[in-house]
C-alpha cells in the first residue's frame, strides 16, 4: 500500500482522514488554519488523490509507503495498519465521514496512539440496522454501488449533491466541490468499491469504550448523510467526548461554516490534556 501525505506546518502532529470518494485536497482551508500550530499530515486515503498512483514534485510532498495500493485491499485493518506504520508516536487525529469511521476504528484499535480524536459529521454506523435507525438505508447504498459500476464519475457527484443537500449555500458549496472532486485525479474503482463496503458493513458500536481519547464531535444541523443523532450517540458512549452542532450546516461544515467550525476545532486542540 502507498500513501500520499501531505504536511504542512509546525508543531504537535495531527493527521487528517478525509470522506468517501474525495481527497485530502478539500480540507485545505482547515489545514491552513491550523498549519502555525500544528503539523498537519494531510492523508489521501489508498486509491484516493494522489495515493491513487499519480505524484506530485515539491518539498511538502512525502510518498509514504513501497507497495502498490493494488496489493492490499481497502478494509478498515488495512488502512489502519498502514497508518499505524506510517504515524508510530502518538498523534491528534481528524476524520470527515468515512475517514471518521476510519479515526474510530483507529482509536479503539490502539488507543495509546491517538492523543485527541476529532469526528466530522461522523458515524459508528452508516447504513440502518434494526436497532439503528439514524442511517442511510442499505437500499439507497445497494444502488449507490450498483449505478458505480455503471458511471463512478456520475454516482460521485450525486453523492456530492447529498452532502450538500439543505445546507446554507447550497450551491455555491456543490460548484466548489465539483471543481475539486478530481484535482488530483480520479480515484480508483476498487477503493472506491472498498469504501462503499466500509459504509455498508462497519457497525463500530461494540468498540467505543475502547477509545480513551478526549473526543469533539461536530456534526450538521441538516446533514442527511450522516444525521446529526449519530453524533449525539457517540458523545453519550464515548467516555471523553463533547458534541457540537453547527446550525444550518449539512455534511461538509468545514466548508460551508469555516469560521464557527475552525474556532470550536482550534479551541479544542489548544486544551490541555
Amino acid at each position: 500500500m502507498s500513501l500520499h501525505v501531505e504536511v504542512t506546518g509546525r508543531g504537535e502532529p495531527l493527521v487528517m482522514l478525509h470522506g468517501w470518494g474525495m481527497h485530502g485536497g478539500i480540507l485545505g482551508e482547515v489545514i491552513t488554519t491550523l498549519a502555525n500550530d500544528f503539523e498537519v499530515h494531510n492523508v489521501d486515503l489508498p486509491g484516493h488523490g494522489l495515493s491513487s498512483g499519480k505524484r506530485e514534485c515539491g518539498a511538502s510532498i512525502s510518498s509514504l509507503g513501497v507497495e502498490s495500493v493494488h496489493a492490499s485491499p481497502f478494509s478498515l485493518d488495512t488502512i489502519v495498519t498502514e497508518l499505524s506504520a506510517q504515524f508510530p508516536g502518538p498523534v491528534s487525529l481528524l476524520g470527515w465521514s468515512l475517514g471518521g469511521i476510519i479515526a474510530q476504528h483507529w482509536a479503539a484499535r490502539e488507543p495509546e496512539k491517538i492523543k485527541r480524536l476529532v469526528l466530522v459529521a461522523s458515524t459508528p454506523c452508516f447504513t440502518e440496522r434494526d436497532d439503528w435507525s439514524c442511517a442511510m438505508p442499505r437500499e439507497t447504498l445497494a444502488q449507490f454501488a450498483a449505478e458505480l459500476e455503471q458511471n463512478h464519475a456520475a454516482t460521485l457527484r450525486r453523492f456530492l449533491a447529498l452532502q450538500v443537500r439543505g445546507s446554507e449555500g447550497e450551491r455555491e458549496l456543490l460548484l466548489d466541490l465539483r471543481a475539486s472532486l478530481f484535482s488530483r485525479g480520479e480515484p480508483q474503482l476498487a477503493a472506491l468499491r472498498g469504501g462503499l463496503n466500509i459504509l455498508r458493513d462497519a457497525d463500530l458500536r461494540d468498540g467505543l469504550k475502547q477509545i480513551k481519547s478526549p473526543t469533539l464531535l461536530i456534526a450538521g444541523e441538516r446533514d442527511k448523510l450522516t444525521p446529526p443523532q449519530a453524533s449525539y450517540y457517540l458523545a453519550q458512549t464515548l467516555p471523553h467526548a463533547r458534541m457540537v452542532e453547527i446550525a444550518a450546516a449539512a455534511h461538509a461544515p468545514f466548508l460551508s461554516h469555516p469560521q464557527i467550525f475552525n474556532e470550536h476545532l482550534k479551541s479544542f486542540l489548544h486544551e490541555r490534556i
